[in-house]
């Protein structure tokens, strides 16, 4: 039985991806006006299209997310010759091959024919001869193929195809997906993330207008706004973000990252939920809608550039929190507080500091000095930090001087017990930069504040001094 080839599918198979996907996106973040000339070369024929696309990108094949169950059995068959035979482009499938030493032949597209479907069939059976050839595939496309196989493998496919593969061909085994898509959906969207959103409420708060039963149906419509359009945004930047982060020690477990979703799906959903967050922050007022337009868009400026950019990143951090509380306030109506913009400012810099500096001390320890898609490297973690503290206590000194303002004595009947706010806030500011020097917090503050005990004491305790002076 040595001589029947041992023939293997790349995308969706050997791989929890799509090239093709995968080169469109990267080329679209490399050369966007690229994105114009995709109708032609598609008009020429998706072999052309694949093959312009794979002449203009260049994807890493050591980071790529490898299914370990197809690997651990190419490196314990016997058959020979053991054939990577693929849709994607020539350019692409052969950087994959020979990183993974384990084929002896490569088929693939070549610009002129699309291996896909029945020309892939008929590729196989005119090297190998009808039934000389085992498949592995996880397409409805390979229902070509099959019926020529001697055998079949089914891999990251429903049960349902598996069934279609067994009426043409014998099934040796069934491998089906092993990750959840709703779990991998829901951690995409990052739903813990909206904690992030609830500042369009600090406006209502600010203003003591959360008894107002208008101002408050205002600020959650508002608050689902954001989110809507922040779970766009999250997904759109994991799929940028792709090539850094399958080299990051967590980030590669992200859904896109791993494989657990499929790029395309990304894509459609992204704008999408973006388009959602839109039609709600319309439902709020034309205003609204405006804030969260430019919310969205120096947020997708950052995810397509800026992140890169070393310092001008987490001012821009900074600003787009600080962006939902002005959203709040232009949602409910109120003018927009001097204190309240300067005070989120500042700590909202210490909390993005403070971000950027946990992933780099988390970068060093593993031994990489350079974090890759940033503008930062292992020599400016003490830079961070004393940057990031500082702007910490300047938020603390903002709260401080706002206590002693003639606004405090208005809104507040007892003001004076608002000075308990400072040691509060000095105490956690201090404390975070504390655990984040001793590698002990996680990348994301507003993860780490949620979840901290001490953080949701301090809370507690924040808006007890508040409810005290009001």
């Amino acid at each position: 039985m040595g001589h029947v080839a041992e023939c293997i599918d790349l995308d969706g198979t050997l791989l929890r991806t799509d090239l093709l996907h995968e080169s469109i996106l990267l080329l679209l973040r490399v050369k966007p006006l690229c994105l114009f000339l995709l109708p032609f070369w598609l008009f020429r024929g998706k072999a052309r299209l694949k093959r312009e696309v794979a002449r203009r990108v260049r994807i890493d094949a050591a980071f790529l997310p490898y299914d370990p169950r197809v690997i651990e059995y190419l490196r314990t068959t016997k058959a020979r010759p053991r054939v990577l035979c693929t849709a994607a482009d020539e350019l692409l499938a052969r950087p994959v091959a020979d990183h993974l030493q384990l084929f002896e032949l490569t088929l693939a597209s070549d610009g002129q024919r699309n291996l896909e479907g029945r020309a892939k069939a008929e590729a196989l059976v005119e090297r190998f001869g009808e039934r000389g050839f085992d498949y592995t595939g996880n397409s409805p496309a390979d229902m070509f193929v099959w019926p020529h196989a001697r055998r079949a493998r089914v891999v990251n496919a429903p049960t349902a195809l598996a069934r279609r593969a067994a009426a043409v061909t014998e099934v040796e085994s069934h491998w089906p997906s092993t990750a959840s898509r709703p779990a991998a959906w829901l951690k995409a969207i990052r739903p813990h993330q909206w904690l992030k959103n609830l500042l369009v409420l600090a406006p209502l708060l600010a203003a003591h207008r959360f008894t107002d039963p208008v101002a408050a149906s205002q600020a959650l419509l508002a608050f689902a706004a954001f989110s809507l359009c922040a779970s766009g945004v999250y997904l759109l930047n994991d799929l940028l973000d792709l090539p850094s982060d399958r080299r990051h020690p967590r980030k590669r477990q992200r859904p896109f990252a791993a494989g657990a979703l499929p790029v395309l799906h990304g894509l459609i959903a992204a704008p999408l939920l973006a388009a959602s967050g839109f039609a709600l922050a319309w439902l709020c007022s034309p205003a609204f809608l405006l804030v969260l337009v430019v919310y969205y868009s120096a947020t997708l400026a950052y995810s397509l550039h800026f992140k890169t950019v070393h310092m001008l990143d987490v001012l821009l951090l900074a600003g787009l929190y600080t962006i939902r509380i002005v959203g709040g306030a232009v949602a409910i109506g109120v003018p927009l507080s001097f204190w309240l913009l300067a005070f989120s400012m500042f700590l909202f810099l210490s909390l993005a500091m403070l971000k950027r500096y946990t992933e780099l001390h988390g970068l060093s320890t593993a031994g990489i000095t350079q974090a890759a898609g940033r503008g930062y490297a292992g020599d400016d973690l003490p830079l961070l930090q004393s940057l990031g503290g500082s702007a910490g206590y300047l938020a603390v000194l903002v709260l401080a001087l706002y206590i002693n303002s003639a606004e405090s004595v208005e809104l507040y009947s007892r003001p004076q017990l608002l000075w308990l706010l400072c040691p509060l806030l000095l105490y956690w500011v201090s404390r975070a930069w504390s655990l984040v020097r001793r590698g002990r917090m996680h990348d994301d503050p507003v993860v780490f504040a949620a979840t901290d005990r001490v953080s949701l004491v301090v809370a507690a305790l924040f808006a007890a001094v508040v409810l005290g002076a009001i």
